[in-house]
């Protein structure tokens, strides 16, 4: 993907966007760790860690904007993706503490021991090394992807089918994960990191380096999607959203457009499920709860389906309010909320925020260009009438 692509796949809307990313990744991180604390203008380090949460939920909600706001497919498993990218992370994490855990030991992680294991599980081998780690982030949810969409898509599972089955998909794996026999710390999780690449995880150096760098991957999903969006690849993909039968009867081959786009939007989730795991502290199998997964969709619809700046903020947005409302005697009731917050953007904003935005700024347009054309006729500078 050369930068001639990306660039060119960049219009007004997608340039502003980036440059609000890349400030607000400079500027939060500078005023964490240069200005003193009780400044006015200093962000206190919960706040760099509560940004770069939103920021990978951003990326996860890009991704599935990727595949339902471009090709249809409505994926209500795709927080899979992001707990797996953030286990193979966590595990890494967890190899990086050696011999200052609870009981000591400088191979095996605390829970193993407290279930005592014999030795260390051969699938955990390789995670002491960053660069193994980083590959397993993208190579696990991408090889599960390609798998569930080779055998989803050849067998032409589509709407309401697919979403189901890819509820069934996250949720098979909550229930694997939650065993304690299973080797990746059952109920409780992966928790109590110490360092990363050597870094103490809850410096505030570290964590604005996390969120700098967590702005950063949002970008480059940004700009990923967009180059895929604006190409002849994207085109064939919106033909396969809005005609699928028909696209397949021109001689595209629409599974195999859908295992990339699938398979490629898993990656992405993975990468923000990584980024989020050494921000927040702990990876648990709550994370594969399908409730998280249709809590990302709603993001989507909130910001506008297809939009791509839509999907990340409205993940932003939703999350925010969630943060706030979970905070205060409305906590019990946030689910209501949230349902309710999905239904009147249904109702009233089908676009989402974004779509309609864009929808009444063309109508604007529009009507502007439709008056200019009505005042130069009435005053006479119209196109003349050919002579009879």
């Amino acid at each position: 993907m050369t930068p001639h692509v990306l660039t060119r796949s960049l219009d007004r809307s997608a340039t502003i966007f980036i440059l609000i990313v890349a400030g607000l990744g400079v500027l939060i991180p500078l005023s964490n760790l240069l200005l003193p604390a009780g400044s006015a203008l200093q962000v206190p380090t919960y706040l760099v860690a509560l940004f770069g949460k939103y920021a990978c939920y951003a990326i996860l909600a890009l991704s599935i904007d990727l595949i339902w706001g471009y090709c249809g497919i409505l994926s209500l498993g795709h927080g899979a993706f992001f707990a797996l990218g953030g286990y193979a992370m966590g595990m890494y994490l967890m190899r990086q503490i050696g011999s200052r855990g609870v009981y000591g030991n400088p191979i095996l992680p605390d829970f193993m021991v407290f279930l005592n294991y014999p030795k260390l599980p051969w699938y955990w081998h390789g995670f002491d090394m960053f660069w193994f780690a980083a590959l397993m982030v993208l190579l696990v949810p991408g090889l599960l992807a390609f798998c569930f969409g080779w055998l989803a898509f050849r067998s032409r599972v589509t709407g309401v089918y697919l979403s189901i089955i890819t509820q069934a998909m996250t949720y098979a794996l909550l229930l694997a994960f939650f065993r304690n026999d299973f080797g990746f710390g059952g109920n409780n999780g992966l928790t109590d990191f110490k360092d990363i690449l050597g870094f103490n995880v809850q410096a505030d150096g570290t964590r604005a380096a996390l969120f700098a760098l967590s702005c950063l991957a949002l970008i480059l999903t940004f700009l990923i999607c967009r180059a895929v969006v604006t190409s002849k690849l994207g085109k064939v993909l919106i033909a396969i959203r809005d005609a699928e039968s028909r696209t397949r009867f021109l001689g595209y081959r629409v599974e195999s457009y859908k295992l990339f786009v699938f398979t490629l939007s898993a990656c992405m989730a993975g990468v923000a499920g990584a980024l989020y795991v050494p921000q927040v502290g702990i990876i648990n199998p709550s994370e594969f709860a399908p409730g998280n997964s249709i809590e990302a969709v709603i993001w989507v619809a909130v910001g506008g389906r297809g939009t791509l700046v839509g999907a990340a903020l409205g993940a932003v947005v939703v999350n925010y309010a969630k943060t706030f409302f979970t905070s205060g005697p409305l906590a019990p009731y946030w689910l209501f909320m949230l349902g309710a917050l999905f239904i009147l953007v249904t109702l009233l904003l089908p676009k989402g925020i974004i779509g309609t935005f864009n929808a009444w700024r063309e109508s604007r347009k529009a009507t502007e260009a439709a008056n200019a054309e009505s005042a130069a006729l009435e005053d006479g500078v119209g196109e003349p009438k050919p002579a009879e």
